[in-house]
């Protein structure tokens, strides 16, 4: 699926850059996954799943540049592919259960949670100042020494530990006050 997130991206760039080919490749490509993503959750033989893939391709294009350049793209368009559910749901009055061993299926690929909290990262450290948010990240994220983060930013080491301190802090303050919510 990785290799799928790649190409979809690459297109949506282009597409983004104004290369038309590419955009239309991306709602072509894009509407396959779709359509099994609603498929799987409404039924194969179900007659809403064509209205919803392209009411879906049309938000994509509609509110691409939303699109985050940096974020990945696949839970992006999922993430629209389960609100245009949910409001079909809502539409149709459906109230549907599954048993508990299958909700798996129900929602979008476990790895798009990984993408999803990576986005959230990125967009709590880039509210911090550079140093800072350079710190945690070599220390914090990448796993460096202080020694090496040191190196590799340009700090001395007691430079590294207090910003990455101050850093840390200030992101705490945000996230405990719920000051930065990462919804789209």
């Amino acid at each position: 699926m990785r290799e799928t997130e790649r190409k979809l991206k690459a297109l949506m760039l282009m597409g983004l850059d104004g290369d038309a080919v590419a955009q239309g490749r991306l709602l072509s490509d894009l509407s396959a996954l779709l359509k099994h993503f609603f498929a799987r959750r409404l039924g194969r033989d179900d007659g809403d799943v064509e209205d919803l893939v392209q009411d879906c391709l049309i938000a994509v294009h509609v509110r691409r540049e939303t699109f985050d350049r940096s974020g990945l793209f696949t839970p992006w368009a999922y993430a629209i592919a389960r609100y245009k559910l949910i409001d079909h749901y809502r539409r149709k009055r459906v109230r549907s259960w599954s048993p508990l061993d299958e909700a798996d299926e129900l929602f979008a690929p476990d790895w798009t949670d990984d993408a999803m909290h990576a986005r959230d990262v990125n967009r709590l450290l880039g509210s911090l100042p550079d140093k800072q948010r350079d710190a945690i990240r070599k220390t914090r994220i990448e796993g460096l020494s202080t020694e090496e983060a040191a190196a590799a930013t340009g700090m001395s080491p007691s430079l590294v530990k207090v910003n990455v301190h101050r850093g840390l802090k200030a992101l705490m303050a945000r996230v405990g006050k719920g000051g930065d919510h990462a919804d789209g």
